[in-house]
């Protein structure tokens, strides 16, 4: 089986290199479990219940997001009642939502998912690595295949999770740098591994948002409002081919696709 993982979707013109090539990727690569990390939809930053509804009918099997989640205060109900749309795992039990989410392909394969943050030059939250294996066990009682979206930012980090993971989830997905890495692997134990999937958005950009605020930014020191930029979508994801009766992975794939390819 095959998994696609899309990495961070930012703004108007992630959504639309998104929408353009979705239902040409799942063809040409036969996948069977799609997920998205969407908390820059919003503009940049957050994501709203409308924006979440439309990746869900786009057929996205899973929505991850990050330290980004609560930017739009209207998605603090509709996560409570989404469970397709998941929050980092750990912030505080009490918040709204869940970090983890178990669906099945087409062909009835359960199939897990976990969301967890970094803390390494983020919010100070709770331990991403013990509660990260906690729910990738409980998970695996009812799903061979794992995967954890670990949004963070130090590639330590995001390393040191993978390797804490490996032989137990089917794949450890970074996320959040909006930078894409070279380093996709499987790892010894069979857990595929990439340090950062990338940005699904605005190349022509920082990271996403408008050059000249993002520069103002920086040489003046001086507050200055972002907006996500428009020019040179690409999507950015990986395909994860899996191992369905033992739950690890074979193969992972990088993948670039643009408003050119369109």
């Amino acid at each position: 089986m095959r998994i696609l993982f899309i990495g961070d979707v930012v703004g108007k013109a992630g959504k639309r290199v998104l929408a353009a090539h979705f239902d040409r990727v799942v063809d040409r690569y036969r996948i069977d479990f799609s997920i998205a990390n969407v908390e820059n939809a919003a503009d940049g930053s957050g994501v709203t219940p409308d924006l979440a509804q439309e990746f869900l009918s786009l057929g996205i099997n899973c929505l991850t997001t990050g330290n980004h989640i609560w930017d739009k205060r209207e998605i603090t109900s509709y996560i409570a009642g989404e469970a397709r749309l998941l929050r980092p795992i750990n912030y505080p039990d009490e918040l709204p939502g869940s970090g983890c989410f178990l669906g099945e392909t087409p062909g009835g394969v359960p199939v897990g998912v976990v969301n967890v943050m970094g803390r390494i030059f983020m919010p100070p939250i709770n331990d991403p690595f013990r509660a990260a294996r906690a729910a990738v066990d409980k998970l695996k009682t009812r799903a061979r295949v794992v995967v954890v979206d670990m949004h963070a930012e130090a590639t330590s980090e995001k390393m040191a999770l993978g390797w804490h993971l490996d032989g137990l989830a089917t794949a450890v997905i970074g996320t959040h740098t909006h930078v894409p890495t070279a380093d996709e692997r499987v790892l010894p134990g069979g857990t595929a591994f990439i340090t950062d999937v990338g940005m699904t958005g605005p190349y022509d950009s920082v990271i996403g948002m408008d050059k000249e605020a993002s520069l103002s930014r920086f040489l003046s020191h001086m507050p200055a409002r972002l907006t996500s930029a428009q020019k040179d979508a690409r999507l950015a994801a990986v395909v994860i081919d899996i191992d369905e009766a033992s739950g690890r992975a074979r193969a992972i794939e990088r993948l670039s696709r643009s408003d050119a390819d369109a």
